[in-house]
This record gives C-alpha cells, sequence and structure tokens, in this order.
C-alpha cells in the first residue's frame, strides 16, 4: 500500500541518517585519536629537547619590520614551548626614544597583530623580559650603557654572562656595531665573569666576491668564527631541514639519488608580488644576489652533498661546500646556455592590470635590474656528472610557491603501446606555502585495454603531523642560542658562492651586454629560460 511505502521510504531515510551520523562520529573519533597521538609524540620531541643556557639577546634594529614580524613571534612561540633558556632577557637597542615601558607595548602590539592567538595573561609575563637601550650604531655610549645594562641583567635575570646579538640591520650599519661590540669588550668570552658572546648577521651578506671577503675579514678581526651566525632562514624552513633525513633515513630513496636514476633536478622560488617598498634596495640587488646566491643555492646543497659521516656543524657544511668546490665554472663566451635574466613588464589586458618593473615607484626608468633569473649548474663529481641543477626565480610570476622537482630518467625501452606518451616520474619537495613531499609516476587507468596514466602520492606535513609549523626563526634562533651552527652559513661557502657568480654578475652589468628580456606579469618568465633545458623532454615544472 502507499501507506506502507512511504514508511519503508521513511525507514531507508532514517536508516540512511543513522549511518550518516555513524560514519561522522567514527571519522571524528579517528581524526581526534590521530591528533591526541600527534601531540603526545609532539610534546614528547619537546620534553627531551635541552633548553639553552640562560642568556640574553640583544637585538640591533628592534623597533624594525623584522622584529615586529618574525623575531618577536618566534621567541614567542618558544617560549610557549618552554624552549627558552629558564633564565632569559631580550635587550632592544634602537634609535627610538623607548624605554622598557614603550618597547614592551610596542612588542606587545606586533605579537598581537603577528601571532594568531595571544594570551593577554601571559603576554604580560612574557613582556616582562624585554628591555630597551637607546642608542645610534656608531655611539660608543650606546654600548657603554648595553654593557651596563648586561651586566646588570645577567645580576637581576640570572643570564651567566651569556649574550646573543642580533644584527637586525642592514651590512653597512652592523660593520658599525661589530666594530663597537669588539671596542666595548662584548665580543671575549669566559673573561671577568662573561660567558659566550655570540653575533648573528643577516642578509644580504655581501654584494659581490669582494665585499663578501671583506665583510668576513671585519667580522673576524672582531669575532671567532665559530661565535658567528650567518642566517638564511631558507635553511631554518621544516621542509628544507627534511630533505637530509628523507634521503638518509629511508633506504628506498638514497640509492636513487645519483646520475644513474635523475635526469635533472629543478628547483623554484617564484613570488606573486613585485618589488613593492623595496625598490631602493631590490634595485641594487636583483633576482640573482636575492635569492639565488644564498636561498636557492643554499637548497641546491642540501640536494646534493654527500651523506655526512656525522649530522653536525662541522661535516654537514664541510659536504655543502664540497658541492660548490664541485660545480663547473660558467662559460662567459656562451653565458645565455647557462644563465638567463628577465624583467617583468607592463601588463594593460585583463581585470587586474599591473606596472612593470620599470614603471613601479623608486625604480630608475633606465634599469637593468634583472627581476627573473635562470641557472643551469652543472657538478663535477661522480653521483651528478652530466645531470642539470636548474635554478629559477622571479618576481610577478602566476604563483607564490618554492620547491624542488626530481625528474628520473625514461625506462630504457618502453614496452606499451602508447610509451611515447610517457610522462616522467618526478619527486617533488615543496618548500612553501604547503609544506610536503610529492611523487608522481605513471600508472595503468582501470579497464580491458593498457591506458597509461598519471598518478601521484602525495605527504603534507599539515595533514599527517597536525598543529602549527614552526617558522624558520624559531628554529634558528634556538639553535643560536644553543650553539649549534649546522643550518647557519660558514664563511668558505659565503665566499665560493660569490665566487661562482660573480662573473655572471658583471657580464650582465657590462655596457656590451645586450638587451634584459621581458615577460609579462603573471607568466614563467621569459622564454629564453626554456633554452636552459637544451632537451626537448626536460619542461620547467608547474608548481
Amino acid at each position: 500500500s502507499k501507506a506502507e511505502a512511504m514508511q519503508g521510504y521513511n525507514d531507508d531515510l532514517v536508516m540512511s541518517y543513522s549511518i550518516a551520523l555513524w560514519v561522522r562520529d567514527t571519522a571524528l573519533r579517528i581524526q581526534k585519536d590521530k591528533n591526541s597521538q600527534q601531540r603526545m609524540i609532539m610534546d614528547s620531541m619537546l620534553k627531551n629537547r635541552k633548553r639553552p643556557e640562560p642568556c640574553t639577546l640583544a637585538i640591533f634594529g628592534a623597533s624594525g619590520d623584522l622584529t615586529q614580524r618574525k623575531l618577536s613571534p618566534a621567541l614567542w612561540y618558544l617560549n610557549q614551548q618552554n624552549l627558552l633558556p629558564s633564565s632569559f632577557a631580550v635587550v632592544g637597542v634602537a634609535r627610538r626614544n623607548f624605554n622598557d615601558e614603550s618597547f614592551r607595548l610596542h612588542i606587545g602590539s606586533a605579537l598581537k597583530k603577528f601571532v594568531k592567538k595571544v594570551d593577554e595573561s601571559l603576554l604580560q609575563n612574557f613582556l616582562k623580559k624585554f628591555y630597551f637601550v637607546r642608542g645610534e650604531p656608531n655611539d660608543p655610549d650606546t654600548y657603554k650603557r648595553l654593557k651596563e645594562r648586561l651586566i646588570a641583567l645577567d645580576q637581576q635575570e640570572g643570564t651567566l654572562g651569556n649574550r646573543c646579538f642580533y644584527c637586525s640591520v642592514p651590512p653597512h650599519i652592523y660593520i658599525s656595531i661589530v666594530k663597537q661590540l669588539g671596542d666595548s669588550k662584548l665580543n671575549i668570552e669566559n673573561v671577568d665573569q662573561q660567558g659566550w658572546s655570540r653575533i648573528i648577521v643577516e642578509k644580504p651578506f655581501g654584494h659581490d666576491y669582494n665585499s663578501a671577503c671583506n665583510l668576513n675579514k671585519t667580522l673576524l678581526k672582531v669575532f671567532e668564527e665559530k661565535q658567528i651566525y650567518r642566517i638564511d632562514h631558507y635553511l631554518g624552513k621544516e621542509t628544507v631541514q627534511n630533505i637530509l633525513v628523507f634521503r638518509l633515513a629511508n633506504s628506498i630513496f638514497e640509492p636513487l639519488w645519483n646520475r644513474r636514476y635523475i635526469d635533472h633536478v629543478q628547483i623554484t622560488a617564484a613570488e606573486t608580488v613585485g618589488v613593492e617598498h623595496r625598490a631602493s634596495y631590490y634595485d641594487s640587488s636583483g633576482a640573482l644576489r636575492d635569492m639565488i646566491q644564498n636561498h636557492l643555492l643554499q637548497i641546491m646543497c642540501v640536494v646534493a652533498m654527500e651523506p655526512p659521516s656525522v649530522f653536525d656543524s662541522h661535516n654537514v657544511r664541510l659536504e655543502k661546500l664540497k658541492v660548490l668546490n664541485a660545480i663547473h665554472p660558467f662559460d662567459l663566451s656562451n653565458l645565455d646556455r647557462f644563465a638567463v635574466r628577465g624583467q617583468y613588464s607592463q601588463r594593460e589586458n585583463g581585470t587586474t592590470p599591473s606596472n612593470g618593473y620599470l614603471q613601479e615607484p623608486g625604480v630608475p626608468k633606465d634599469s637593468r635590474t634583472e627581476t627573473f633569473a635562470a641557472l643551469r649548474f652543472t657538478i663535477e663529481n661522480w653521483r651528478w656528472k652530466d645531470v642539470p641543477f636548474f635554478l629559477r626565480t622571479g618576481k610577478r610570476l602566476p604563483n607564490r610557491s618554492s620547491a624542488i622537482t626530481m625528474q628520473f630518467h625514461q625506462p630504457p625501452h618502453l614496452v606499451f603501446k602508447h610509451g611515447n606518451d610517457l610522462s616522467p616520474s618526478t619527486l617533488t619537495i615543496r618548500i612553501q606555502p604547503e609544506e610536503g613531499i610529492s611523487l608522481s609516476f605513471n600508472g595503468k587507468i582501470p579497464g580491458p585495454d593498457i591506458q597509461l596514466g598519471k598518478v601521484g602520492m602525495d605527504f603534507s606535513y599539515e595533514n599527517t603531523f597536525g598543529g602549527r609549523t614552526p617558522d624558520a626563526y624559531e628554529t634558528l634562533l634556538l639553535d643560536c642560542l644553543q650553539g649549534d651552527s649546522t643550518l647557519y652559513a660558514d664563511r668558505l661557502w659565503i665566499e665560493k658562492s660569490w665566487e661562482l657568480l660573480t662573473p655572471i654578475i658583471e657580464a650582465w652589468q657590462a655596457p656590451n651586454s645586450g638587451l634584459i628580456p621581458e615577460y609579462p606579469t603573471n607568466t614563467w618568465g621569459p622564454t629564453e629560460s626554456d633554452n636552459l633545458m637544451e632537451k626537448e623532454w626536460r619542461k620547467w615544472a608547474i608548481i
């Protein structure tokens, strides 16, 4: 009957609804158990991690953007995880007319802006660790006041005379800071109740080979090499650190990490933005100096290095330097085969017209600065002979993303009917914005015929481990406080990287270097960059 049919229909609806609720509740319970397990793992790791010794962190340029956006949030998160020293203080040094109280308000305002959730009661206790010394970076009186405050904090906070100086300022300013620290004897370790002394310097570390060598000489007149920490925030990113773990903690990957299986390697750092408010800096730098000399070349060395005998700063740095020493010098007579530059041009069509580089405020109308650079490196050693490494970076590209793509050789003999259409297998390590690893390979599409299709296996840090991924500055600050320089650049690496790239910079700056290729905004750079690939099956990865 109709009534029975309706009753059966309603019973089915109730049953379907009950099943849906059960599926939902089961999924939530599984996710809850998974998150709980992840939290237990993370809590166990944090408990087992050794906290640094008591110390004071002095930040020069403490009123600037880097301190607000990166350093103070990094310290906040380290404090929340109980990873700061038991006795710890921060001394800001800047020209601003702050005192302790107004500096704390300044830091508190920055934390509320750049940290997702700030508990007010925890914030006030945290801000009590912050102090301020006003002064000019080249004024000796500034360092007298700083030294007096540091000595007082040793007594007040129990920081034991251990000091870390962070130069959150341009190089031409931190040279004065380094000299004044030396004159004030703040560089000396383990004398007159003074503990260790370390200094962190920000990039750019040099403008070319000679300037980098001069900067190193200036630093080494005051500090020993073991006291100097040249920061590169890319090395603090979780995915970059995981490259060696991925290779060396899994026996299925390291045997493939060589010329026998890998056709080529691509490393890309793409930005969608233009120069924005950094025109004065960027026009004197360019893409090669700003990204390739430091960030991308460091990543290439991490990918290409031999396994260190021990995972410590000396051995890791040694193996990275060996990679640079094995790079074949560029043939400047055929530079276009190895290096391509470009400038983004004005784009007026479409819904969002944008300026070209030469139309950006603050950029000279005749500027020859590159906003895109792509280089082809060859590493002359047993592992990587004939395996090119392609590095590229640019502004006003379609996506904001950084990734390493390793393309494997095609099978030596293709036995399938549609074998000529095979896509190459690739391993992609995503650095940003979503950190993870993807493996792409060929598989059979279900059906009676053998049809091949692309198959992807994807690992996401966020989905697997959950929680918040630590910012690079958290890792690097904590490492410095612990005296671990593994993820910092050393003098020899810096100088060798500039030795390799300075000839290209000089060739591009020469009056007879020709026109700079243009590329429209929201494209993947000038078409000339495709010529670097040489072989038709090699193409830039879309990331």
